[in-house]
């Protein structure tokens, strides 16, 4: 990193610890700014990086704007980037990485959710339980861009389902950077706790107002209990100025089901880390991605099942869909620990190419260390099935459009995994306009 940029992040740091003077965030952005300065930002040379050039975004003079830079975002701009089924979902709002509850609306009474500043959150009742979980995920991301999130929290969010609560109705966490007059750098921060026999819905989504560029360096942390349910899905639409790094880790801390879905369709350069790590005896985990992709967009997926205990289960897939000059990457891990006996995990990556200069990298990986499991993984790369082709085109259907059907049914079976209908129908739209031949 240029020298000058490390000390524009200093000074930051020092002027954020001396204006909140919250023992435990201090204290957890004290460490994250260490590891920050001891790391840096992961190059090549980083196994975990080797297909992604992060360096290359800092280049340009980024924008912090918690203490510099007032947003303009308003309703209008919410307005515009309001999901279906947006009427009766618990929609959360943040501008440039900061949670703004003024502009956010909660459809839940307090016995349900409890929705807080990260702030104030671990100032109150709940501060004992932030104290135990919040930044866990820096036990197994260690590089540099995740300690910079964790240097800098503040404006963050604190989403706390009670007990026994089942949710009829999703959480929309919209994340909208303002870089109308300057490259931003957001760095939004969530922490949830989904309680005992409870369920939750989660989707978040990213959209930048303006032509300069935006980054958004993002962490959410999920605690799943005892007999709870959670759905996570991520959609990303954005520009191509438009870049992101986002963590998504799930904790199931007792015996739980977890359902995690991340659709890239745009952007500039993408890095989703998305882990489950399984604390409990008998957890279950679902993991579905596609990516689709042209132009120069850089979509890099790094995903991580932990088993550290017995008959647990995770079933992964990820498909891609690269054209032009876009490059899709995926590196999947599963760990099996020596206590996770009779652990039964699978791990899928198939991609398609469509273009000469469209570049994927696939590394699917298994470490295991106990002797009675039943794991497999695997990848394939190619181009759209000749056979198929031939038979559809035989049929009086022209060559784009038979290409068009093709790639919709290669996707159908991982946007029919999202379970919220208004969801799942938006996100087919999407696809079909993307595929749709003019």
């Amino acid at each position: 990193m240029d020298p000058i940029n490390i000390s524009y992040f200093g000074e930051k740091f020092n002027r954020l610890q001396l204006a909140n003077p919250d023992n435990l965030l201090n204290s957890i952005r004290k460490e994250g700014f260490k590891t920050f300065n001891e790391s840096g930002l992961p190059g090549t040379k980083n196994e975990e990086w080797k297909y992604t050039r992060i360096s290359n975004l800092f280049h340009k003079e980024y924008h912090l704007t918690e203490d510099e830079l007032k947003s303009e975002i308003n309703i209008s701009d919410v307005n515009a980037v309001r999901l279906p089924g947006s009427e009766n979902a618990t929609e959360l709002v943040f501008a440039n990485g900061k949670f703004i509850p003024e502009l956010s609306t909660i459809r839940s009474s307090d016995n349900e959710l409890v929705i807080l500043p990260l702030e104030e959150a671990a100032k109150g009742v709940f501060k004992e339980l932030i104290h135990e979980h919040l930044d866990k995920s820096s036990l197994f991301i260690k590089d540099g861009i995740h300690a910079l999130n964790t240097s800098f929290i503040y404006g963050g969010v604190f989403i706390y389902v009670n007990k026994n609560k089942v949710l009829d109705n999703p959480v929309y966490l919209y994340h909208i950077s303002d870089a109308r007059e300057n490259h931003t750098l957001s760095q939004p921060r969530s922490l949830v706790f989904v309680d005992e026999s409870a369920k939750l819905q989660v989707v978040e989504t990213y959209s930048t107002i303006g032509s300069m560029d935006s980054f958004t360096n993002e962490v959410i942390e999920i605690i799943v209990d005892t007999n709870a349910i959670v759905e996570y899905y991520k959609i990303q639409n954005d520009s191509i100025t438009a870049s992101q790094v986002g963590t998504t880790h799930i904790r199931q801390i007792g015996k739980s089901f977890v359902h995690a879905l991340t659709i890239s369709l745009n952007g500039g350069m993408i890095r989703n880390n998305t882990d489950i790590i399984m604390e409990a005896a008998g957890n279950e985990a679902h993991m579905y991605g596609l990516y689709l992709l042209k132009g120069h967009t850089h979509v890099d997926n790094h995903t991580l099942v932990d088993n550290t205990k017995p008959n647990c289960f995770s079933n992964e897939l990820y498909k891609g869909i690269i054209d032009e000059q876009a490059t899709g990457v995926f590196s999947g891990k599963i760990f099996v620990r020596p206590d996770a006996q009779k652990t039964n995990a699978y791990q899928s990556n198939k991609n398609i190419l469509l273009s000469d200069d469209a570049t994927v990298n696939t590394k699917p990986q298994l470490e295991i260390f106990a002797d009675d499991v039943k794991c497999s993984h695997g990848c394939t790369v190619g181009q759209l099935d000749e056979e198929a082709m031939y038979y559809l085109r035989t049929r009086g259907i022209s060559k784009e459009h038979a290409q068009s059907m093709l790639l919709e049914a290669f996707a159908a079976d991982i946007v029919g995994q999202i379970k919220p209908e208004p969801l799942r129908i938006y996100v087919e739209e999407m696809i079909s306009e993307r595929l749709s031949v003019n």
